[in-house]
């Protein structure tokens, strides 16, 4: 009996023994794996980056272009010089965007970064296998404040694009492609809010006092006056002031924008150089949204004026100079922030502009957008006088847009652009004849996936 209780013993003792080794070799259970997590706090399309508190949003789009009748950019109308056979008749460019979005709550309110960056291939501008990047905006958001490249603080919510696919609709500031700044947004409460801005006035913002009588005789008004060569714009040392007043409700929005740029020339032309000056520009800024002809439609357009700060109503990729014809005769436009010359200092010039769109949506797949703007440049009676002609000018701009949208995210569009140039010069500016208004017609298409 004791020998047989012995046995049991022993051979459970074994077991056990074998048993514990067994699981000693077992591999560890493994870690959880920590699935990317949906943010809700931010709207659709935010996950929080693994292991942080932060959100993250990544979209961007793909868009092929093609315009007809158009110049140099690929949807520019043909305004910046004669036509000739050397002269394409289409356009084409195709574009990358990438966005990248990243939120996280603290307590002192949202912490943000943005960035926003193009690859784009463009006719007669990029080689066969290369192309440029562009970078839109680059900027934090913290406590109120906006620092780096964004929208400036002038514009309206729509920028140059009430409801058109051309980057040349007048009439307004367009720097979609955002300005290097730094700004502070309060909050009032019922979607009313403020924004004092200083904006980097270099670049899209400068526009060259031009001196027209000591670099060309004044017979030569081609040579001298509205051309790089008369130029002479000095260095920037205080940025643009800009400030804006919103109101943002269901109906739409409503908004006032004011900037004050300092106007600088240089040193070589003119003895003594002329005193510094100031230029102003206003906005205002209207959006009706729930209209009566169709769920989705909206009115959006914008009134400005500007004296001495030209860009905020000819401005974005818009060139200085315009001239639309041929050869033989030329209808010709030149814009400034003002002109000088020895004997008075720096004379402002003024500027106009009106824009806006109505936007009608046909059923969830049709949509229409009927655009245009007025912009006008006038220069004043001291100029006039030295000139002994007068270079003031309009032009007019009317256009349609039609767009299908035959699945989520991916449009196709067709549109259609006239813009009409009226002047007061006539004569020569190098040896083509400058008389009577003219007009030029661009075409556009698109095919742009967003994601």
């Amino acid at each position: 009996m004791n020998i047989a209780k012995s046995l049991i013993l022993g051979s459970a003792a074994t077991l056990v023994a074998l048993g514990g080794a067994q699981a000693a070799d077992l591999p560890l259970k493994a870690k959880a794996v920590e699935y990317v997590k949906v943010c809700s706090l931010y709207g659709a399309g935010f996950y929080y980056i693994p292991g942080t508190d932060t959100c993250i949003k990544l979209g961007g789009y793909l868009r092929a272009d093609t315009s007809f009748n158009a110049a140099s950019a690929y949807d520019m109308p043909r305004w910046t010089g004669a036509n000739s056979r050397a002269s394409n008749d289409y356009i084409s460019r195709s574009r990358f965007g990438l966005n990248v979005d990243t939120r996280t709550a603290t307590e002192y309110g949202v912490v943000r970064t943005y960035v926003d960056m193009t690859f784009n291939w463009t006719t007669d501008t990029d080689s066969r296998a290369a192309g440029n990047l562009g970078v839109y905006y680059a900027f934090i958001q913290f406590a109120g404040f906006t620092m780096g490249k964004a929208v400036s603080q002038f514009s309206t919510p729509w920028t140059g694009y009430p409801g058109n696919n051309t980057s040349f609709l007048l009439g307004g500031q367009d720097d979609v492609t955002g300005i290097n700044q730094i700004a502070y947004t309060a909050q009032f409460g019922n979607g009313v809010s403020a924004t004092i801005s200083l904006e980097e006035n270099s670049g899209l913002n400068g526009r060259s006092a031009i001196n027209s009588y000591t670099r060309a005789p004044l017979y030569d008004l081609g040579v001298g006056f509205g051309t790089a060569a008369a130029s002479n714009w000095g260095g920037t040392n205080v940025p643009d002031i800009v400030g804006q007043l919103r109101v943002d409700q269901a109906w739409g929005l409503f908004q006032l924008s004011a900037a004050a740029h300092q106007i600088r020339t240089g040193e070589a032309l003119v003895s003594p150089v002329p005193s510094d000056a100031w230029g102003f520009a206003v906005q205002a800024g209207l959006s009706l949204k729930n209209l009566p002809t169709g769920a989705g439609d909206s009115i959006n357009v914008s009134v400005g004026y500007a004296d001495g700060a030209s860009r905020y109503i000819i401005g974005g990729v818009s060139p200085d100079s315009y001239a639309i014809g041929n050869n033989a005769v030329l209808a010709t436009g030149f814009s400034s922030d003002g002109v000088y010359a020895p004997g008075f200092g720096i004379q402002k010039t003024e500027t106009y502009g009106v824009r806006g769109a109505f936007n009608h949506n046909w059923d969830p797949y049709w949509s229409s957008s009927l655009f245009g703007a007025w912009s006008a440049v006038r220069y004043n009676n001291t100029v006039k006088t030295a000139l002994a002609a007068n270079p003031d000018w309009d032009i007019s701009q009317l256009g349609l847009v039609t767009r299908w949208t035959p699945v989520k995210g991916l449009t196709f569009s067709g549109e259609v652009m006239y813009s009409y140039l009226t002047q007061n010069r006539v004569g020569l500016v190098n040896a083509t004849a400058v008389a009577g208004d003219r007009g030029t017609w661009t075409f556009g298409v698109r095919a742009q996936r967003n994601f």
